[in-house]
Protein backbone atom coordinates (compact mmCIF):
# COMPACT_ATOMS: atom_id res chain seq x y z
CA UNK A 1 0.00 0.00 0.00
CA UNK A 2 1.33 3.64 -1.29
CA UNK A 3 1.92 5.47 1.92
CA UNK A 4 2.11 9.34 1.09
CA UNK A 5 3.62 10.29 4.55
CA UNK A 6 6.44 7.94 4.52
CA UNK A 7 7.70 8.75 1.33
CA UNK A 8 7.44 12.22 2.20
CA UNK A 9 9.67 11.56 5.22
CA UNK A 10 12.04 9.61 3.09
CA UNK A 11 12.74 13.27 0.75
CA UNK A 12 12.81 15.35 4.22
CA UNK A 13 15.89 13.14 5.03
CA UNK A 14 17.34 13.01 1.91
CA UNK A 15 17.07 16.90 2.10
CA UNK A 16 18.19 17.65 5.19
CA UNK A 17 21.49 15.67 4.09
CA UNK A 18 22.26 16.19 0.48
CA UNK A 19 25.76 15.89 0.69
CA UNK A 20 25.17 12.90 3.06
CA UNK A 21 22.75 10.95 0.56
CA UNK A 22 24.80 11.29 -2.40
CA UNK A 23 27.87 10.28 -1.42
CA UNK A 24 26.53 7.03 -0.07
CA UNK A 25 24.74 6.45 -3.57
CA UNK A 26 27.93 7.46 -5.47
CA UNK A 27 29.85 4.50 -3.11
CA UNK A 28 26.97 2.34 -4.70
CA UNK A 29 26.45 3.10 -7.88
CA UNK A 30 30.44 3.38 -8.89
CA UNK A 31 30.32 -0.25 -7.19
CA UNK A 32 27.82 -1.60 -9.80
CA UNK A 33 29.83 0.74 -12.63
CA UNK A 34 33.02 -1.15 -11.90
CA UNK A 35 31.78 -4.22 -11.99
CA UNK A 36 29.55 -3.84 -15.24
CA UNK A 37 32.97 -2.15 -16.92
CA UNK A 38 35.17 -4.54 -16.20
CA UNK A 39 32.64 -7.63 -16.63
CA UNK A 40 32.58 -5.74 -20.01
CA UNK A 41 35.74 -5.96 -20.80
CA UNK A 42 35.97 -9.51 -19.45
CA UNK A 43 33.51 -10.24 -22.15
CA UNK A 44 35.50 -7.86 -24.70
CA UNK A 45 38.17 -10.08 -24.41
CA UNK A 46 37.05 -13.35 -24.37
CA UNK A 47 35.61 -12.03 -27.96
CA UNK A 48 38.92 -10.95 -29.06
CA UNK A 49 40.47 -14.15 -28.12
CA UNK A 50 37.31 -15.93 -30.16
CA UNK A 51 38.41 -14.04 -33.37
CA UNK A 52 41.73 -14.66 -33.25
CA UNK A 53 41.12 -18.29 -32.88
CA UNK A 54 37.99 -17.96 -35.60
CA UNK A 55 40.68 -17.87 -38.94
CA UNK A 56 41.01 -21.53 -38.92
CA UNK A 57 38.69 -24.73 -38.57
CA UNK A 58 38.13 -25.17 -34.78
CA UNK A 59 39.56 -28.53 -34.53
CA UNK A 60 42.94 -27.97 -36.76
CA UNK A 61 46.21 -29.03 -36.56
CA UNK A 62 49.07 -27.45 -38.34
CA UNK A 63 52.65 -29.65 -38.89
CA UNK A 64 56.09 -27.38 -40.09
CA UNK A 65 59.51 -28.74 -40.02
CA UNK A 66 62.11 -26.49 -38.35
CA UNK A 67 65.95 -27.75 -37.89
CA UNK A 68 67.08 -30.54 -35.50
CA UNK A 69 69.05 -29.51 -32.40
CA UNK A 70 70.24 -32.89 -30.95
CA UNK A 71 72.46 -35.44 -32.34
CA UNK A 72 70.55 -38.84 -32.58
CA UNK A 73 71.70 -42.07 -34.20
CA UNK A 74 74.64 -40.61 -35.49
CA UNK A 75 73.03 -37.42 -37.64
CA UNK A 76 74.60 -34.78 -36.36
CA UNK A 77 71.95 -32.18 -35.18
CA UNK A 78 71.37 -29.08 -37.35
CA UNK A 79 69.44 -30.46 -39.83
CA UNK A 80 66.73 -29.21 -41.68
CA UNK A 81 64.10 -31.35 -41.76
CA UNK A 82 62.14 -31.74 -45.51
CA UNK A 83 58.64 -32.85 -45.67
CA UNK A 84 57.63 -34.92 -48.55
CA UNK A 85 54.34 -36.39 -50.24
CA UNK A 86 55.46 -39.67 -48.82
CA UNK A 87 54.83 -38.32 -44.96
CA UNK A 88 51.72 -37.12 -46.13
CA UNK A 89 50.18 -39.63 -47.73
CA UNK A 90 51.69 -41.94 -45.08
CA UNK A 91 50.54 -39.89 -41.98
CA UNK A 92 47.20 -39.92 -44.17
CA UNK A 93 46.94 -43.70 -43.68
CA UNK A 94 48.21 -44.30 -40.49
CA UNK A 95 46.04 -41.54 -38.84
CA UNK A 96 42.84 -41.99 -41.13
CA UNK A 97 40.10 -42.52 -38.07
CA UNK A 98 41.20 -39.64 -36.58
CA UNK A 99 40.96 -37.05 -39.43
CA UNK A 100 38.60 -35.24 -40.96
CA UNK A 101 39.87 -32.88 -43.72
CA UNK A 102 43.66 -33.16 -44.20
CA UNK A 103 45.78 -31.08 -46.64
CA UNK A 104 49.71 -30.80 -47.61
CA UNK A 105 50.67 -27.44 -48.76
CA UNK A 106 53.77 -25.87 -50.71
CA UNK A 107 54.63 -21.60 -50.82
CA UNK A 108 55.76 -20.87 -54.14
CA UNK A 109 58.82 -18.47 -53.42
CA UNK A 110 60.01 -15.83 -55.42
CA UNK A 111 57.06 -16.18 -57.66
CA UNK A 112 55.52 -13.32 -60.04
CA UNK A 113 51.97 -12.61 -60.77
CA UNK A 114 50.73 -10.55 -63.19
CA UNK A 115 47.52 -9.62 -64.67
CA UNK A 116 47.48 -8.47 -68.06
CA UNK A 117 50.08 -5.39 -67.82
CA UNK A 118 49.60 -5.24 -64.00
CA UNK A 119 51.99 -6.71 -61.42
CA UNK A 120 50.27 -7.96 -58.25
CA UNK A 121 52.01 -8.31 -55.15
CA UNK A 122 50.19 -11.21 -53.74
CA UNK A 123 51.73 -14.88 -52.28
CA UNK A 124 50.99 -17.95 -54.14
CA UNK A 125 50.29 -21.92 -52.35
CA UNK A 126 50.19 -25.02 -53.45
CA UNK A 127 47.00 -26.80 -51.45
CA UNK A 128 44.24 -30.01 -52.09
CA UNK A 129 41.11 -29.47 -52.33
CA UNK A 130 40.07 -29.91 -48.25
CA UNK A 131 42.36 -26.54 -47.67
CA UNK A 132 39.22 -24.34 -48.12
CA UNK A 133 37.55 -26.37 -44.90
CA UNK A 134 40.77 -26.24 -43.01
CA UNK A 135 41.12 -22.36 -43.48
CA UNK A 136 37.78 -21.65 -42.58
CA UNK A 137 37.18 -20.25 -46.03
CA UNK A 138 34.06 -19.76 -47.90
CA UNK A 139 33.05 -19.17 -51.75
CA UNK A 140 31.69 -16.01 -53.48
CA UNK A 141 32.07 -17.13 -56.84
CA UNK A 142 32.98 -20.16 -58.79
CA UNK A 143 34.74 -23.00 -57.17
CA UNK A 144 37.32 -23.89 -54.76
CA UNK A 145 40.19 -26.35 -56.21
CA UNK A 146 38.90 -30.12 -56.59
CA UNK A 147 40.38 -33.79 -56.57
CA UNK A 148 40.40 -33.60 -60.28
CA UNK A 149 42.13 -30.45 -60.65
CA UNK A 150 45.01 -31.93 -58.33
CA UNK A 151 45.25 -35.32 -60.18
CA UNK A 152 45.35 -33.30 -63.51
CA UNK A 153 47.70 -31.01 -62.46
CA UNK A 154 45.26 -28.68 -63.70
CA UNK A 155 46.81 -24.47 -64.22
CA UNK A 156 44.02 -23.14 -62.17
CA UNK A 157 44.03 -20.18 -59.50
CA UNK A 158 41.60 -19.50 -56.48
CA UNK A 159 41.32 -15.69 -55.86
CA UNK A 160 40.31 -13.97 -52.69
CA UNK A 161 37.55 -10.99 -52.35
CA UNK A 162 40.37 -9.17 -51.28
CA UNK A 163 42.17 -9.57 -54.87
CA UNK A 164 38.80 -9.07 -56.39
CA UNK A 165 38.12 -5.73 -55.10
CA UNK A 166 41.72 -4.38 -55.37
CA UNK A 167 42.53 -6.39 -59.41
CA UNK A 168 39.12 -6.93 -60.58
CA UNK A 169 37.10 -3.82 -59.90
CA UNK A 170 36.20 -3.19 -62.98
CA UNK A 171 34.94 -6.90 -63.88
CA UNK A 172 31.82 -8.04 -62.57
CA UNK A 173 32.98 -11.83 -62.07
CA UNK A 174 36.97 -12.35 -62.77
CA UNK A 175 35.99 -16.50 -63.54
CA UNK A 176 37.74 -17.57 -66.23
CA UNK A 177 40.26 -14.19 -66.13
CA UNK A 178 43.80 -15.28 -66.73
CA UNK A 179 46.74 -15.07 -64.46
CA UNK A 180 50.25 -15.21 -65.34
CA UNK A 181 52.28 -16.79 -62.28
CA UNK A 182 55.73 -16.62 -63.33
CA UNK A 183 55.32 -17.23 -66.84
CA UNK A 184 53.18 -19.88 -66.83
CA UNK A 185 48.65 -19.15 -66.92
CA UNK A 186 46.32 -19.63 -64.81
CA UNK A 187 42.53 -19.38 -65.59
CA UNK A 188 40.55 -18.21 -62.58
CA UNK A 189 37.88 -20.66 -61.46
CA UNK A 190 36.58 -19.16 -57.74
CA UNK A 191 36.86 -16.17 -55.55
CA UNK A 192 37.18 -17.10 -51.87
CA UNK A 193 36.30 -15.33 -48.77
CA UNK A 194 37.90 -16.19 -45.01
CA UNK A 195 36.26 -16.01 -41.64
CA UNK A 196 39.65 -14.45 -40.51
CA UNK A 197 39.41 -11.36 -42.39
CA UNK A 198 41.43 -9.55 -45.64
CA UNK A 199 44.62 -10.17 -43.38
CA UNK A 200 44.02 -13.86 -44.61
CA UNK A 201 43.38 -13.44 -48.30
CA UNK A 202 46.23 -12.24 -49.48
CA UNK A 203 46.90 -15.69 -51.06
CA UNK A 204 46.49 -17.15 -54.27
CA UNK A 205 45.57 -21.15 -54.83
CA UNK A 206 46.89 -23.46 -56.90
CA UNK A 207 46.51 -27.04 -57.25
CA UNK A 208 49.83 -28.95 -54.74
CA UNK A 209 50.49 -31.13 -57.40
CA UNK A 210 50.69 -28.29 -60.25
CA UNK A 211 52.87 -26.21 -58.23
CA UNK A 212 54.91 -29.18 -57.50
CA UNK A 213 55.84 -29.82 -60.95
CA UNK A 214 55.94 -26.38 -62.47
CA UNK A 215 57.49 -24.39 -59.96
CA UNK A 216 60.50 -27.09 -59.13
CA UNK A 217 58.76 -28.19 -55.91
CA UNK A 218 59.70 -31.89 -56.89
CA UNK A 219 58.12 -33.84 -54.30
CA UNK A 220 58.28 -30.99 -51.05
CA UNK A 221 55.72 -29.81 -48.61
CA UNK A 222 56.04 -26.98 -46.35
CA UNK A 223 53.94 -27.79 -43.80
CA UNK A 224 50.71 -30.33 -43.11
CA UNK A 225 47.09 -29.33 -42.11
CA UNK A 226 44.29 -31.33 -40.79
CA UNK A 227 40.77 -30.84 -38.91
CA UNK A 228 39.95 -33.83 -36.75
CA UNK A 229 36.24 -35.20 -36.18
CA UNK A 230 33.72 -33.06 -33.81
CA UNK A 231 33.79 -33.89 -30.33
CA UNK A 232 30.78 -33.82 -27.65
CA UNK A 233 32.58 -31.34 -25.84
CA UNK A 234 35.45 -28.53 -25.50
CA UNK A 235 37.12 -30.27 -22.93
CA UNK A 236 37.01 -34.11 -24.67
CA UNK A 237 37.83 -32.12 -28.24
CA UNK A 238 41.24 -31.06 -26.24
CA UNK A 239 42.16 -34.56 -25.44
CA UNK A 240 41.05 -35.46 -29.13
CA UNK A 241 43.64 -32.88 -30.22
CA UNK A 242 46.55 -33.23 -28.52
CA UNK A 243 46.49 -37.06 -29.06
CA UNK A 244 46.59 -36.73 -32.39
CA UNK A 245 49.28 -33.93 -31.91
CA UNK A 246 51.61 -36.76 -30.52
CA UNK A 247 50.68 -39.24 -32.66
CA UNK A 248 51.93 -37.19 -35.76
CA UNK A 249 54.66 -36.43 -33.93
CA UNK A 250 56.03 -39.44 -32.98
CA UNK A 251 55.87 -40.55 -36.61
CA UNK A 252 57.60 -37.69 -38.18
CA UNK A 253 60.27 -37.94 -35.72
CA UNK A 254 60.71 -41.45 -36.80
CA UNK A 255 60.43 -40.86 -40.55
CA UNK A 256 62.82 -38.09 -40.10
CA UNK A 257 65.41 -40.17 -37.78
CA UNK A 258 64.76 -37.36 -34.30
CA UNK A 259 65.38 -38.05 -31.10
CA UNK A 260 62.14 -37.96 -29.11
CA UNK A 261 63.14 -35.17 -26.67
CA UNK A 262 64.16 -32.38 -29.41
CA UNK A 263 61.27 -29.85 -30.02
CA UNK A 264 62.58 -27.91 -32.83
CA UNK A 265 62.91 -30.34 -35.74
CA UNK A 266 58.80 -30.85 -36.11
CA UNK A 267 56.70 -28.46 -34.81
CA UNK A 268 53.04 -28.95 -34.32
CA UNK A 269 50.45 -25.99 -33.40
CA UNK A 270 47.06 -27.32 -31.98
CA UNK A 271 44.86 -24.56 -31.52
CA UNK A 272 42.70 -26.67 -29.73
CA UNK A 273 45.56 -26.87 -26.84
CA UNK A 274 45.92 -23.09 -26.79
CA UNK A 275 42.12 -22.43 -26.77
CA UNK A 276 42.15 -23.82 -23.66
CA UNK A 277 45.21 -21.94 -22.42
CA UNK A 278 43.41 -19.00 -22.61
CA UNK A 279 40.35 -19.79 -21.50
CA UNK A 280 41.51 -21.41 -18.31
CA UNK A 281 43.46 -17.58 -18.03
CA UNK A 282 40.36 -16.06 -18.78
CA UNK A 283 38.51 -17.45 -16.23
CA UNK A 284 41.06 -15.67 -14.10
CA UNK A 285 40.54 -13.12 -15.53
CA UNK A 286 36.77 -12.95 -15.03
CA UNK A 287 37.14 -14.03 -11.36
CA UNK A 288 39.40 -11.21 -10.53
CA UNK A 289 37.54 -8.84 -12.12
CA UNK A 290 34.34 -10.30 -10.07
CA UNK A 291 35.90 -10.29 -7.13
CA UNK A 292 37.20 -6.43 -7.69
CA UNK A 293 33.32 -5.38 -8.29
CA UNK A 294 31.90 -7.21 -5.44
CA UNK A 295 34.21 -5.55 -3.29
CA UNK A 296 33.72 -2.65 -4.34
CA UNK A 297 29.95 -3.12 -3.65
CA UNK A 298 30.74 -4.42 -0.19
CA UNK A 299 31.93 -1.05 0.03
CA UNK A 300 29.20 0.77 -0.77
CA UNK A 301 26.72 -1.45 1.23
CA UNK A 302 28.77 -0.35 4.24
CA UNK A 303 28.23 2.51 3.40
CA UNK A 304 24.63 2.27 3.12
CA UNK A 305 24.91 0.32 6.44
CA UNK A 306 26.76 3.33 8.17
CA UNK A 307 24.43 6.10 7.29
CA UNK A 308 21.46 4.13 8.68
CA UNK A 309 23.03 3.57 11.60
CA UNK A 310 23.60 7.44 12.13
CA UNK A 311 20.26 8.26 10.78
CA UNK A 312 18.94 6.04 13.57
CA UNK A 313 21.10 7.94 16.22
CA UNK A 314 20.02 11.02 14.72
CA UNK A 315 16.39 9.62 14.94
CA UNK A 316 16.59 8.57 18.54
CA UNK A 317 14.36 10.85 19.74
CA UNK A 318 11.76 10.91 17.04
CA UNK A 319 11.80 6.89 16.84
CA UNK A 320 10.86 7.14 21.00
CA UNK A 321 8.01 9.50 20.31
CA UNK A 322 6.54 6.83 17.55
CA UNK A 323 6.36 4.12 19.98
CA UNK A 324 5.51 6.32 22.81
CA UNK A 325 2.11 6.93 20.70
CA UNK A 326 2.13 3.04 19.87
CA UNK A 327 3.67 2.00 16.64
CA UNK A 328 4.74 -1.33 16.18
CA UNK A 329 8.53 -2.31 16.36
CA UNK A 330 8.11 -3.56 12.39
CA UNK A 331 6.70 -0.46 11.59
CA UNK A 332 10.13 1.52 13.04
CA UNK A 333 11.88 -1.56 10.57
CA UNK A 334 9.72 -0.42 7.65
CA UNK A 335 10.48 2.90 8.07
CA UNK A 336 14.05 2.53 7.88
CA UNK A 337 14.03 -0.30 5.46
CA UNK A 338 12.20 1.71 3.25
CA UNK A 339 15.15 4.63 3.16
CA UNK A 340 17.77 2.00 2.54
CA UNK A 341 16.43 0.33 0.01
CA UNK A 342 15.13 3.57 -1.87
CA UNK A 343 19.00 4.97 -1.76
CA UNK A 344 20.53 1.68 -2.80
CA UNK A 345 18.27 1.24 -5.84
CA UNK A 346 17.88 4.90 -7.36
CA UNK A 347 22.22 4.23 -6.92
CA UNK A 348 22.12 1.18 -8.20
CA UNK A 349 20.15 1.02 -11.43
CA UNK A 350 21.81 4.47 -12.03
CA UNK A 351 25.00 3.13 -11.85
CA UNK A 352 24.03 0.11 -14.32
CA UNK A 353 22.24 2.48 -16.85
CA UNK A 354 25.52 4.20 -16.91
CA UNK A 355 27.63 1.58 -17.32
CA UNK A 356 25.37 -0.37 -19.91
CA UNK A 357 25.02 3.22 -22.13
CA UNK A 358 29.02 3.57 -21.98
CA UNK A 359 29.34 0.00 -23.26
CA UNK A 360 26.98 0.51 -26.11
CA UNK A 361 28.34 4.00 -27.30
CA UNK A 362 31.89 2.56 -26.91
CA UNK A 363 31.56 -0.88 -26.83
CA UNK A 364 31.16 -1.13 -30.72
CA UNK A 365 34.10 1.43 -31.28
CA UNK A 366 36.73 -1.18 -29.35
CA UNK A 367 38.90 -3.43 -31.64
CA UNK A 368 42.31 -3.80 -30.58
CA UNK A 369 44.62 -7.66 -29.62
CA UNK A 370 42.10 -9.41 -27.38
CA UNK A 371 39.57 -7.12 -27.23
CA UNK A 372 36.66 -6.97 -29.61
CA UNK A 373 33.24 -4.96 -28.43
CA UNK A 374 33.27 -5.48 -24.64
CA UNK A 375 29.81 -5.80 -23.47
CA UNK A 376 27.80 -7.43 -20.73
CA UNK A 377 24.49 -9.66 -20.95
CA UNK A 378 21.38 -7.34 -19.52
CA UNK A 379 20.08 -10.13 -17.68
CA UNK A 380 23.26 -10.52 -15.63
CA UNK A 381 23.82 -6.86 -15.11
CA UNK A 382 20.08 -6.51 -13.97
CA UNK A 383 20.30 -9.15 -11.30
CA UNK A 384 23.58 -7.92 -9.94
CA UNK A 385 21.39 -4.60 -9.00
CA UNK A 386 18.33 -6.60 -7.70
CA UNK A 387 21.13 -8.43 -6.05
CA UNK A 388 22.28 -5.33 -4.57
CA UNK A 389 19.10 -3.92 -3.48
CA UNK A 390 18.86 -6.96 -1.67
CA UNK A 391 22.06 -6.38 -0.16
CA UNK A 392 21.07 -3.20 0.83
CA UNK A 393 17.83 -4.24 2.40
CA UNK A 394 20.13 -6.81 4.65
CA UNK A 395 22.81 -3.63 5.69
CA UNK A 396 19.25 -1.41 6.39
CA UNK A 397 17.97 -4.34 8.13
CA UNK A 398 20.61 -4.16 11.36
CA UNK A 399 20.70 -0.55 11.85
CA UNK A 400 16.48 -0.65 11.97
CA UNK A 401 16.26 -3.67 14.48
CA UNK A 402 18.40 -1.54 16.69
CA UNK A 403 15.89 0.92 16.18
CA UNK A 404 12.79 -0.84 16.70
CA UNK A 405 14.39 -2.37 20.10
CA UNK A 406 15.60 1.18 21.55
CA UNK A 407 13.42 1.63 24.64
CA UNK A 408 11.03 4.85 24.99
CA UNK A 409 12.22 6.10 28.14
CA UNK A 410 16.05 5.84 26.92
CA UNK A 411 14.15 7.64 23.80
CA UNK A 412 12.98 10.72 25.13
CA UNK A 413 15.60 11.38 27.38
CA UNK A 414 18.53 11.40 23.94
CA UNK A 415 18.99 14.80 22.98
Amino acid sequence: MFDLERWQEIFDTIRKNKLRTFLTGLSVASGIFILVILLGFGQGMQNGIAKEFEQDAATSVWVWPGVTTKEYKGMNPGRRIQLRNENYDFAAVLLADKIEHKSPRLFVRNSFVNYGKESLAYNVQGVSAQFQFIENEFMSQGRFLNQQDVDLKSKVAIISNKIKREVFKDIESPIGEILDISGISFKIVGVYGDIGGEREEDRIYIPISTAQQVFNGADYINNLAYTLPPAKDFETAVVQSIQFKNAIKSYLQQAHTVAPDDTSAIQVYNPMEEAKRFYSLMGGIKFFFWFVGVCTIIAGIVGVSNIMLIVVKERTREIGIRKALGAKPWSIVGMILHEAIFITAIAGFSGLILSMGLLELVGPHIEVDYILNPSVDFNVALTTVIVLVVAGAIAGFFPAWRAARIHVIEALRDE
